[in-house]
């Protein structure tokens, strides 16, 4: 496990205290409401794709620790494919699952994450092994919080999917050009936190139409 230094640009005590807080009362608050929708979809799901419900795969936490990462399946085994590039044009992605990861039913599970600590509502996604835990120099800062459900580099590439179905070779615009663009946001969001901008991206993500027209 990679040992990480004191950044003096890391969030102070305060603001994770703070960001904690409003982790945990929403997290509680959103599964009281979406918890039966995490049901039906979960049994949806195991029926249309004859497996568990639930796709469990590891993920790159805070300060590089990994962590088995929970959402509804949307995608059908296929041992052909092994790539962690998805776009909208995937076939392996199954009839209910393009509407659960376009309305991000597909994410509600993670609130469970949030509560119990290993992710955030508000930070980098949590990316596979072989990306965010080989980040180097200051670009490491990023892993000095937990991942999140949403952030700046989520809701800029809001529309991932069909940006890659655009492209010749999705894998290596993904690794050449959305990566370290992800990486660059991330970063500043880390440097320059503030509480009251988690408030906001949180609301551009509930509100789509807004988020959009006001993205940065």
């Amino acid at each position: 496990m990679a040992t990480f230094r004191k950044n003096r640009k890391e969030l102070t005590l305060w603001n994770r205290c703070l960001k904690r807080s409003f982790d945990v009362s929403l997290s509680l608050v959103g599964m009281s409401f979406t918890s039966w929708i995490i049901l039906a979809a979960y049994v949806l799901a195991s029926l249309e794709t004859k497996s568990n419900g639930f796709f469990i795969q590891k993920r790159i936490g805070r300060n590089g620790r990994i962590f088995h990462f929970v959402k509804i399946r949307t995608m059908r085994n296929c041992n052909a494919s092994n790539t962690t590039v998805t776009t909208s044009k995937d076939p392996r992605v199954t009839r209910l699952g393009r509407i659960l990861r376009k309305t991000k039913i597909d994410e509600l599970p993670q609130l469970i994450h949030v509560f119990f600590g290993q992710m955030s509502l508000v930070g980098p996604r949590p990316d596979v092994p072989g990306f965010a835990d080989k980040l180097g120099g200051s670009d490491r800062v990023i892993l000095t919080i937990r991942p999140g459900i949403t952030g700046p580099a989520t809701l800029k590439y809001r529309n991932e999917e069909d940006l890659l179905s655009s492209v010749q070779d999705p894998e290596r615009y993904n690794e050449e050009v959305l990566f370290p663009d992800k990486v660059r946001l991330n970063r500043e969001y880390v440097e320059s936190y503030r509480f009251l901008n988690d408030i906001e991206y949180v609301f551009r993500t509930l509100a789509p139409k807004w988020g959009s027209s006001n993205a940065r």
